[in-house]
């Protein structure tokens, strides 16, 4: 009886707590991606909003036009769409996998932004399902009342677009130029984000 109240003591019943929090954060990442949305809502996870405008020009912009001309996405009924034919618009691509904790801590956020701009007509919001899989990414999309489209890659993706990390945003203004990157997760539902693109699509 001795033996068992020792083992039993405050400080071992919280460290088995922590190494089970540890655990399923490990293994799930479904738990993993709600504690981060709950860090995202006290603050965390911002994206830095450009300073400048959108029409600075660079020695880039040719190269990453010329990208633009060569990447092209799937949508859900399985029509091609060319980034090239969304030039006057201004294209947010966030490219994702359903298991991936950031990309679903920051998926809600997304959601409410595309909420948000869907009946303006100078913004296009892709969803870019990384491991090709549209099945799995509409089914999660269903299964959390997620209104976002689905796309998949129809082409090679430059890494000036995506390198080596998910969840990775883009934003491309109306000339087709790279004006906002972020890799890991973010909040989205920050207005001063949504300023940006508002102020992008009137340029």
């Amino acid at each position: 009886m001795e033996i068992k109240k020792k083992w039993f003591t405050a400080s071992n019943i919280f460290t088995a707590v922590i190494f089970l929090l540890i655990a399923a954060l490990i293994i799930n990442p479904q738990i993993k991606g709600t504690l981060m949305q709950g860090l995202m809502k006290i603050g965390l996870f911002q994206p830095e909003v450009p300073s400048g405008t959108s029409t600075d020009s660079g020695s880039e912009n040719t190269e990453q036009q010329a990208s633009t001309s060569s990447v092209s996405f799937k949508d859900e009924s399985g029509a091609i769409v060319p980034l090239n034919s969304l030039h006057g618009k201004v294209v947010f691509i966030n490219f994702w996998a359903t298991w991936c904790p950031p990309c679903v801590a920051e998926m809600p956020s997304i959601n409410d932004l595309y909420t948000k701009l869907k009946t303006n007509p100078n913004v296009v919001i892709l969803m870019v399902d990384v491991d090709n899989k549209a099945a799995q990414s509409q089914e999660f999309m269903h299964k959390n009342k997620y209104s976002l489209p689905v796309f998949t890659p129809a082409s090679a993706i430059p890494p000036d677009y995506l390198g080596s990390a998910i969840p990775t945003t883009v934003v491309l203004n109306k000339a087709g130029k790279i004006v906002f990157r972020h890799e890991g997760g973010a909040d989205y539902t920050n207005p001063e984000f949504l300023a940006y693109l508002e102020k992008l699509s009137k340029e």
